[in-house]
């Protein structure tokens, strides 16, 4: 019995530790989607820092209503890769990165995203030619963009049916918003009934580090047998920026 209970008691402490790491320091995410190729990619898992921005009702399992606001908040900045939830349920995950701050004014014109008036610089690199986009291989032309905060980073856009013309949107105090590396095969911020301005009061945290990539279109991890063609072990413990 006393064997039992010391059981007990280990595992008890051991969950409470998880707990705590995953709500103050650093909680594990994976990647599902295309929606941020080329910075991640699907089977991408990724560790996430909880303290960054702050800490909210979101940043506890299971959302309880134990804060009605952000204490120890920081603010985000342009360029930043960050995990929220959805405005539209407040409980489904979602990575993007930050484009528009409180006040800002966002518009893509003539394919040329605009922040505040000005035009964001683009240059075409053409590393990558290929994205997912709903489950298959589409033609992109890929760019590094440079932000208002001289933050580059990448993207890509669709070859052929890009986004020519998007709405005027100018983000509300206290919100955020945000927009898929892969701007053609995103529910980002654009779309209002479904993600639109964030605020940030949603956000988790601020994506780090890839810890380990697996291509799925190849097999799933626990084929093991398939490990040497899907394992993408050039993007373990890859930074991101």
């Amino acid at each position: 019995m006393n064997k039992f209970l010391d059981n007990l008691k280990t595992l008890i402490i051991a969950l409470v530790i998880a707990v705590l790491i995953r709500s103050f320091l650093f909680q594990p995410f994976y990647i599902p989607s295309s929606s941020m190729e080329p910075t991640l990619l699907v089977g991408d898992r990724i560790f996430v820092s909880k303290y960054t921005y702050g800490y909210s009702k979101h940043s506890f399992p299971f959302s309880p209503p134990i804060l009605n606001k952000r204490i120890f908040s920081s603010k985000p900045n342009y360029g930043d890769l960050v995990v929220f939830k959805t405005p539209s349920d407040n409980r489904t995950d979602f990575i993007k990165r930050v484009i528009g701050l409180p006040g800002d004014e966002i518009q893509i014109v003539d394919e040329e995203l605009f922040v505040n008036k000005k035009k964001i610089l683009k240059k075409e690199i053409n590393t990558f030619e290929k994205a997912r986009c709903a489950g298959e291989d589409i033609d992109v032309i890929s760019y590094e963009e440079e932000l208002p905060n001289m933050k580059i980073h990448q993207t890509v856009y669709r070859k052929n049916g890009t986004m020519i013309k998007s709405d005027k949107y100018v983000v509300p105090e206290n919100h955020y918003f945000f927009l898929g590396d892969n701007r053609d095969c995103s529910s980002d911020s654009r779309y209002l009934s479904n993600v639109g301005y964030v605020h940030e009061n949603n956000l988790v945290g601020k994506a780090r580090i890839i810890f380990f990539s697996n291509d799925t279109k190849i097999g799933s991890v626990f084929k093991f047998w398939n490990w040497k063609k899907s394992i993408r072990i050039g993007r373990f413990f890859k930074t991101l920026k």
